[in-house]
């Protein structure tokens, strides 16, 4: 379990960093922002945003990495639940631009979505909860 707790936190940890690149380069690669058919993002993460995902992801591999060490605290098991919860809506996505459901393929963002976003979500939310029923 130490070893499935280790590599999700160092791949959430590496999520984090690239995070942290994107903020200091002061913006994100067009292909990780769902946009619309004609190319229009749908949002424009700042600094700030795209700073908070990455404390999120880190705060993630933080609490992964707790529930597998002698820390047993109450709020530790469902926080991490909370974790793979978060990955695993992230998956199905919200039926339109992201996720395992979306209706839009078309765009660039769309096919990294398919291949690459949405299967990673889907991975790290059954691996979080694998270490959360641990």
């Amino acid at each position: 379990m130490r070893l499935l707790a280790g590599v999700v936190a160092s791949l959430l940890f590496s999520l984090a960093a690239l995070h942290v690149l994107w903020t200091a380069r002061g913006r994100s690669p067009s292909a990780a922002i769902p946009s619309r058919r004609d190319g229009t993002p749908l949002f424009r993460p700042g600094r700030a945003v795209t700073l908070l995902v990455a404390v999120g992801l880190t705060l993630a591999g933080l609490l992964v990495l707790a529930r597998v060490a002698a820390n047993d605290g109450r709020w530790v098991p469902a926080a991490t639940w909370v974790v793979a919860s978060v990955f695993a809506l992230r998956a199905v996505g919200e039926f339109r631009y992201v996720g395992f459901f979306k209706r839009e393929r078309s765009t660039t963002f769309a096919r990294w979505d398919t291949v690459l976003f949405t299967p990673l979500c889907a991975a790290l939310a059954a691996a979080v909860s694998v270490v959360a029923a641990s």
